[in-house]
């Protein structure tokens, strides 16, 4: 069966425990990415270049940082393209498997310039706390304190260097992997909250990080490459690492269709984008949650992408991923400017 690898300098292997900080064993590993010991201590390598806010300027892309929250230290990088009429809003979390990465990466900083730019779109992008130190529901209020902190700016009227290019009512959730399961939790979180002057119109999910106990075919059966960014076993740890201790993977913000979540049918759910890839082990879990938001009589589309893994648009500099990351933007272009 076909594989899908990474560039050979972002290698992931999944470990559990030989190395040691100190005397102290290694509790959780993916290698390159997370050690975490039995007494807490959490080392992340820097497997990717942490990059300031700046693209070249023949992108046309202005990009800020800005402190959401001091106490938790969440923040925002904002890219507003040249435009003489105003855009769509995409708030945007990256991925990582709630334990890793950083809007700071310059895999995300190249990607979202790129979508900003050929999209059309003014992209916020979340800088939010990590598990193990801030399991969920963490990321999920840092995104929500986000929209609110959004909402009052643009109430405020201070930050006219981006809100007099954005159209307020046209606004979107958006993520890739865990940053997708973000979105779509915020998302429900949200339906209780005045966001006015802010209109929420979609979600884009990319890839969605979402799981269970029981395993699907392309979890059970997808070959993996070593270099592949997302691993069964790697999805376990994620798990083992973000949810509140003592649950395991059919608690409903991993499993949305497990029988202790809310029925689909009974949720205030925005009119959804799924972006799945063909030889990614979450694809079939990614068809199943498109088919079950469809039959509760949920707005939803979905875009199989052939011949590509997971995270392939942030990833990926091959040929056929370049191919299939425009034609991502693409849609997501369609899908915004509806």
């Amino acid at each position: 069966m076909a594989t899908i690898a990474m560039d050979p300098s972002l290698s992931l292997q999944i470990g559990r425990g030989s190395n040691q900080h100190g005397a102290v064993p290694v509790k959780e590993e993916i290698q390159g990415l997370i050690k975490v010991y039995k007494d807490g201590h959490v080392e992340r390598p820097q497997i990717v270049p942490y990059v300031t806010p700046a693209l070249p300027p023949e992108l046309g892309v202005t990009t800020k940082d800005f402190v959401i929250d001091n106490f938790t230290n969440v923040w925002a990088r904002f890219y507003v393209p040249k435009s003489n009429w105003k855009l769509p809003l995409v708030v945007y979390f990256h991925g990582g498997g709630f334990c890793a990465g950083s809007a700071a990466w310059s895999c995300y900083h190249e990607f979202l310039g790129k979508l900003a730019a050929k999209a059309g779109c003014l992209i916020v992008s979340i800088n939010y706390r990590l598990a193990p130190e801030n399991p969920l529901p963490a990321a999920y209020e840092d995104g929500v304190k986000c929209l609110m902190w959004l909402k009052q700016e643009a109430l405020k009227g201070s930050s006219e260097w981006w809100s007099k290019q954005c159209n307020l009512c046209s606004v979107f959730l958006a993520g890739d992997s865990a940053g997708a399961n973000i979105a779509h939790n915020v998302t429900t979180r949200l339906n209780s909250k005045n966001l006015y002057p802010l209109t929420l119109k979609g979600t884009i999910l990319i890839q969605p990080f979402f799981g269970g106990e029981a395993r699907t075919n392309s979890e059970k059966n997808m070959v993996q490459s070593p270099r592949s960014a997302l691993s069964l076993p790697a999805s376990d740890t994620y798990w083992r690492l973000a949810l509140p201790c003592g649950t395991n993977r059919d608690h409903p913000w991993c499993n949305p269709l497990g029988k202790g979540s809310a029925k689909m049918e009974e949720m205030k759910l925005l009119p959804t984008l799924v972006c799945i890839s063909e030889l990614d082990i979450l694809r079939d879990r990614n068809l199943e949650f498109c088919a079950a938001l469809g039959k509760a009589g949920k707005k939803v589309e979905h875009v199989l992408y052939k011949g590509v893994g997971h995270a392939f648009q942030v990833l990926s500099k091959s040929r056929l991923s370049q191919s299939r990351t425009n034609e991502m933007i693409a849609r997501v272009k369609a899908f915004v400017n509806r």
